[in-house]
């Protein structure tokens, strides 16, 4: 899936006083590309990922995603996006606290339209996919940070998307276990020939992950790194 991100800006409104975040960012994705984009809090990542994953919009610029430019979709169209176009993982999970694993993949097997029938054997097959096989039936309360990772990617991947977004998906684990989270996120990259794009404060990770790094820094990109996957 490739994506095209022309001139993009965004501001916020914080009562009468508006809040610029990003300034004319400008960056292509290449179909199967994994990029990372590090900086600091406040940088503006976040909000970066959000307007290409469709939850916010953007206040000018374009984002062409798989050729869809989504400033011109609808808020349906937007919703279609995000159900089927991307995954994503954030760095709380965002797990149902009442659900066991299965269910939270279940249920957005089912906002999907996937039918009924179907959504347990593949849940359950997703959740192997990502070493979890054995914690089918375990809630949040039950799993690791690294496993309730596991669980949101393997939710993330439910409806087949073309792309994965990553928000600092190891910013709440240790770096052991964060390094098994960007293991599995490179794994799928490749193996699936998902285009990934992780926004994250490890540099090394990114550097050793990622086709390319992009760093941002007050709402700007002022740096581009082409890394030798592998080489840290």
């Amino acid at each position: 899936m490739t994506v095209s991100v022309v001139d993009l800006r965004k501001t916020y409104a914080r009562g009468a006083v508006p809040v610029p975040v990003l300034h004319g960012v400008t960056f292509d994705v290449a179909d199967g590309e994994f990029l990372s984009i590090v900086g600091r809090s406040g940088s503006g990542k976040s909000t970066l990922l959000n307007l290409v994953g469709g939850l916010d919009t953007p206040t000018g610029g374009r984002i062409v995603v798989g050729g869809r430019d989504l400033s011109r979709m609808t808020r349906a169209g937007l919703a279609l996006h995000r159900r089927h176009t991307v995954g994503i993982v954030f760095q709380s999970w965002n797990l149902l606290a009442s659900r066991t694993a299965i269910e939270n993949v279940t249920l957005a097997l089912a906002f999907g339209g996937v039918r009924r029938r179907d959504r347990v054997p593949r849940a359950a097959g997703l959740l192997e996919s990502v070493g979890l096989g054995h914690r089918l039936t375990h809630r949040p309360s039950e799993l690791s940070g690294g496993e309730s990772q596991r669980v949101a990617i393997a939710r993330a991947l439910a409806n087949d998307p073309s792309m994965l977004l990553a928000d600092e998906p190891t910013g709440n684990l240790d770096s052991g276990t964060a390094a098994e989270i960007v293991a599995l996120l490179r794994s799928l990259n490749e193996e699936r020939g998902l285009s990934v794009i992780m926004v994250t404060h490890d540099e090394p990770a990114a550097r050793d992950t990622s086709n390319r790094v992009l760093r941002l820094h007050d709402g700007r990109i002022v740096e581009e790194l082409r890394p030798e996957r592998g080489s840290g």
